[in-house]
């Protein structure tokens, strides 16, 4: 008698009833489906369970509820009646554009909905006929009424956000393109147009070669790297535009994945950002450089020193330090005021750097103290030129307004590695040297030695 029971109600269950008594077997294949989805891998699993399960129980409701001849023909083409609130699908095809989904990826929820129910209510209905068919019938027709609202909604928002992000492109004050793998243009918004100086139509089609930008190597191998590696690259460009815009930008390259997550594309949006760059290096120049006589200050000079030498020490190269003091500087300050010494330091420091060469260090450390780092000077006979030159150069008279002034200079010079073999040690051994030189007289050069530093100096 039991067993009679259980084949009547299998024999005579309406599907939607089904659907409840079997839902959790249904859901269990949905989540099998659901790992099969890109999109769905990163989101909630508990999320998307809950969700196939309110789909489930729409459409069970919209099974029991009565169909006329009508209805029934117009839901079979998807284009049933729709009331003044959203749908269970349209809802379902808004979240599913703005979570990234595919239409593909959308439509195959449906259509694993679909097949997981046939599935489960065939086995339960051997022989589908009568009211077996007839609800088979109409929840293929509900799936397909789902499908074609999901799909409306889906492109709907997909539309509204299109013309958003064109509205965001054409507004946008920072140049944005697309590049085809190709590296050529297929898309450039206004910005980009107005910094290029060019019409649209001439800038698709092209590459940066194409357009003669100086910069176009360097971004051709940064672009493959990126659509190669899928990664995003930030980057920055030298580039004086037909437009005169800008001068420095930076940039940042994206690739555009398609549904097999394969590069189709790369986005570029860029920056200008010569004011901020001409700022930054304007603060790092006044942090390095003496404010009165534009040279490098103490902490650049050391900076720089440092660095020379562990050079030389690589190339087994010799190195010469020329500190310098000017002979009688505090007497033209006292005498004539700060601003004539001023003055008179910022001619020195001019006429030094006539001495070297470009590479050559000059430096003020503070005061009438003064630095030169010689880098390609290998004998002592070119140093002693080179001291020579800057004794003679500064003998010349320095005309500051009304008033003719002499000075002279003593040169204290040291020599690595043979008499200092660190930064610290060279500077200090040219200033012992410088003293020594000092004491001899006005115009004076003296080597620092490790034997004898007491024949060392030279008129």
């Amino acid at each position: 008698m039991l067993l009679f029971c259980t084949k009547y109600i299998e024999t005579h269950m309406r599907l939607a009833a089904f659907i409840r008594a079997e839902i959790e077997p249904i859901l269990r294949d949905w989540e099998a489906f659901s790992k099969t989805l890109f999109h769905a891998q990163n989101m909630d699993k508990s999320g998307l369970r809950d969700h196939a399960r309110e789909m489930l129980l729409e459409i069970a409701t919209d099974l029991d509820s009565h169909q006329d001849d009508s209805e029934q023909a117009a839901k079979s083409k998807g284009c049933a009646p729709k009331g003044d609130e959203e749908t269970w699908a349209e809802v379902h095809g808004e979240d599913r554009q703005n979570s990234g989904f595919s239409v593909v990826e959308t439509v195959s929820e449906f259509r694993a909905l679909r097949a997981s129910v046939v599935s489960h209510w065939s086995k339960a209905q051997p022989t589908l006929a009568g009211q077996s068919l007839e609800d088979l019938t109409r929840f293929h027709e509900a799936i397909d009424q789902a499908v074609a609202e999901s799909l409306e909604q889906y492109a709907a928002v997909k539309e509204m956000e299109t013309r958003l992000f064109g509205a965001i492109l054409l507004a946008s004050p920072d140049p944005i393109y697309v590049l085809d793998l190709e590296g050529r243009f297929i898309y450039a918004n206004k910005a980009t147009a107005d910094l290029f100086a060019l019409e649209p139509k001439a800038i698709i089609g092209k590459t940066t070669f194409d357009l003669g930008f100086s910069f176009a190597s360097d971004f051709q191998r940064n672009l493959d790297k990126v659509i190669a590696e899928q990664s995003t690259y930030r980057g920055k460009f030298v580039q004086s535009f037909a437009s005169g815009q800008g001068e420095r930008f930076e940039y940042v390259l994206a690739p555009v994945l398609d549904e097999q997550q394969e590069t189709e594309a790369t986005v570029c949006i860029s920056r200008d950002i010569t004011e901020q760059a001409l700022a930054e290096e304007e603060i790092w120049h006044n942090a390095h450089h003496d404010l009165l006589t534009g040279l490098p200050n103490r902490r650049l000079f050391l900076d720089r020193l440092e660095q020379e030498v562990k050079h030389a020490k690589r190339r087994s190269l010799p190195l010469y330090l020329l500190f310098m003091d000017l002979d009688g500087f505090k007497e033209v300050n006292d005498s004539l005021g700060h601003e004539v010494g001023d003055r008179l330091l910022a001619d020195v420091a001019e006429r030094l750097t006539g001495c070297v060469r470009e590479n050559d260090t000059v430096a003020r450390l503070g005061g009438d103290e003064f630095t030169v780092i010689l880098t390609g000077a290998e004998q002592r006979n070119d140093v002693e030129f080179i001291a020579q030159t800057i004794i003679g150069a500064l003998a010349l008279p320095f005309y500051i307004g009304q008033q003719c002034i002499q000075i002279s200079i003593s040169i204290g010079i040291s020599l690595y590695p043979e008499a200092a073999s660190t930064p610290e040690t060279l500077l200090e051994t040219a200033d012992r040297a410088m003293y020594k030189a000092k004491k001899a007289g006005s115009n004076q050069i003296c080597f620092y030695s490790t034997f004898d530093s007491t024949d060392t100096s030279l008129a």
